[in-house]
């Protein structure tokens, strides 16, 4: 099992006062993404948690206009891609606020946020 704490961008350790300064921003940013990128620009943790935010808001875009647009069976998927969306909102915040840096499932492993 790997350390919650652990960057999984770089492999190195986040500092321990950096996470336990940031993690109310880093657990908001599931809500607004780019909270940590105003509060906090200097902090690893919360650009990772930012990051994180940010690909979930893509996904949930995305998927919701690709279900939409698919007709029937699009519009019966949609309110499950609802719910599992929702669901990773509350594990990313949960994350967040408990200082840990896991990655989101199925979309945690991508970067756009340096």
């Amino acid at each position: 099992m790997t350390d919650p704490n652990i960057n999984p961008q770089s492999g190195e350790a986040f500092d321990q006062a950096d996470i336990e300064k940031n993690k109310t921003m880093a657990g908001l940013a599931y809500l607004l993404f780019f909270l940590p990128l105003v509060t906090c620009p200097d902090s690893p943790f919360g650009r990772f948690h930012a990051n994180q935010g940010l690909l979930l808001l893509i996904f949930g875009i995305g998927g919701s206009i690709i279900l939409t647009i698919i007709p029937v069976l699009g519009w019966i998927l949609l309110p499950f891609f609802g719910i599992f969306y929702f669901v990773l909102i509350i594990m990313g915040l949960v994350n967040g606020l408990n200082g840990k840096a896991k990655e989101l499932p199925l979309i945690g492993k991508y970067r756009i946020l340096k």
